[in-house]
């Protein structure tokens, strides 16, 4: 786990402990189950561990983690019924913020999305991967304009990372980028249903993998 800033970004110790920790979380690198002790966290990125503290809270209130009183700071652990009913509301919301985007899609969001498409075929590290296609669906997401929408979809996926990450293997990746191309000329076309049944199809097939995964680590 490594603090990293991007170029000219300025952040308070607080904001780059939970950016960290974050991501840590949603590309595995921290596992569900995994105990995050204040002081090991303080030392590894050399603040004190008031903004550790803090940042532990923000990550509480987004569900990443849940506070034990005797265990303390915990990786929070998502249940099967649960990624199903978020995938479930994934299904009722997701593909109208697609459709609503792409019928009305901006050149520069679609150069970035290309960007972004470029980048995933060129990834070879898994985590890069899965953070890249995290951020190629949710700058789609958000092109509709609806903030309060995307911020439901982003919490939504965040929650789901622990599960989703676990079977995120190289025939899922190869299923993926094969759905994002045609979505990506979906996105050309300003084919807003074409998008929408793609999307839909993907976070069911998402869903099947996933619940794979799972059955076969009991």
């Amino acid at each position: 786990m490594e603090a990293q800033l991007i170029p000219g970004e300025r952040r308070t110790a607080h904001q780059m402990v939970r950016d960290s920790l974050r991501r840590a979380i949603l590309d595995g690198t921290l596992q569900a189950g995994s105990r995050l002790v204040q002081a090991d966290i303080a030392a590894r990125l050399r603040v004190s561990t008031t903004p550790v503290r803090e940042a532990l809270r923000d990550l509480a209130s987004e569900g990443l983690i849940r506070l034990d009183a005797h265990r303390g700071a915990v990786v929070r652990e998502t249940s099967v019924y649960e990624v199903r009913e978020i995938f479930l509301i994934r299904r009722l919301l997701e593909p109208e913020a697609v459709r609503l985007a792409v019928a009305g899609i901006e050149p520069e969001v679609l150069a970035a999305l290309e960007g972004l498409h470029k980048e995933l075929d060129e990834a070879r590290e898994p985590a890069r991967w899965v953070a890249l296609n995290r951020e190629f669906h949710r700058l789609l997401n958000g092109a509709a304009g609806f903030d309060r929408l995307a911020e439901i979809l982003n919490h939504l996926d965040d929650n789901a990372a622990v599960y989703v990450n676990m079977a995120t293997d190289a025939e899922h990746r190869q299923t993926a980028d094969r759905h994002r191309q045609r979505l990506l000329e979906a996105c050309r076309e300003g084919d807003g249903d074409r998008a929408a049944a793609l999307v839909s199809e993907h976070l069911r097939q998402t869903l099947d993998t996933v619940e794979r995964v799972v059955v076969n680590m009991r």
